[in-house]
């Protein structure tokens, strides 16, 4: 008999009832599939009920890191092969221009691997970071690793949250919950943070002269010292012609 449930989970549990293994894995592979559903909470949900004897701990894991690992996978892909051109195509309605894409790419190319590892701990990243990764052209090799290790860290985490709650699992879950705000927070000050120094260094850079490395006066300086030359020339033309007049007039 599984303990007291608080309100989110309470309402999943006919659907966990009814369907086992096959809710679990359908909800955790949407929720980390750009899909925003409760996988999260019913795996908390499943756990309690592992705790409790009505489901097995060890199959729960492998169903949970099996549908993580398969729901970004599948969001990686659609942002690899279709990602960019939607970007391209209607990015500059939202202010993604090529030059913050290309920032992006090369954020992911320093850090994506440590962004897909974390990135479930925290509502909307968990929805999307197989998409932005695909997006940002992550090379794959560094991808998936990264998505292994961070579905098998999540669903290790809130499954030992929900097995070893019991009756506690009301009060563990509302606070957890807190702390996943408070992160979401942190992360987002983080990120708006480092949007500031950004436009900071952009405003403070000095502007780059569209013909650098060239010395001013080779190209404006050297067209009047030919027009001297000609003017030149053309006085000594006019000399001569002037003296062979002048010669020719003479007895």
């Amino acid at each position: 008999m599984s303990p007291p449930l608080p309100g989110p989970l309470a309402h999943l549990a006919p659907l966990l009832d009814h369907y086992g293994y096959l809710a679990v894995g359908v909800l955790v592979f949407l929720d980390n599939c750009v899909v925003p559903v409760p996988g999260q909470t019913i795996l908390v949900l499943a756990a309690v009920y592992a705790g409790a004897g009505q489901l097995s701990l060890p199959v729960l894991l492998l169903v949970a890191v099996l549908a993580a690992v398969a729901g970004d996978t599948l969001a990686y892909v659609l942002g690899r092969t279709g990602g960019l051109a939607v970007v391209h195509r209607w990015g500059r309605y939202v202010r993604l221009t090529p030059e913050r894409m290309e920032r992006a790419e090369s954020f992911f190319r320093r850090r994506g691997a440590l962004v897909v590892t974390g990135a479930r701990f925290v509502d909307g990243l968990r929805q999307t970071n197989g998409l932005i990764a695909g997006t940002t052209e992550m090379p794959w090799r560094r991808f998936m690793p990264a998505n292994v290790l961070g579905a098998a860290l999540w669903a290790g985490v809130w499954t030992a949250v929900g097995y070893f709650a019991g009756s506690n699992i009301d009060t563990l879950y509302r606070q957890a919950v807190r702390y996943q705000v408070l992160l979401f927070a942190v992360l987002a000050a983080l990120a708006l943070l480092l949007l500031v120094r950004t436009w900071l260094r952009r405003r403070h850079r000095p502007p780059r002269d569209a013909a650098a490395g060239r010395i001013p006066h080779q190209n404006g300086g050297g067209a009047p010292a030919d027009n001297d030359s000609d003017s030149d020339s053309d006085s000594d033309s006019d000399s001569d012609n002037n003296g062979n007049d002048q010669g020719r007039g003479r007895p």
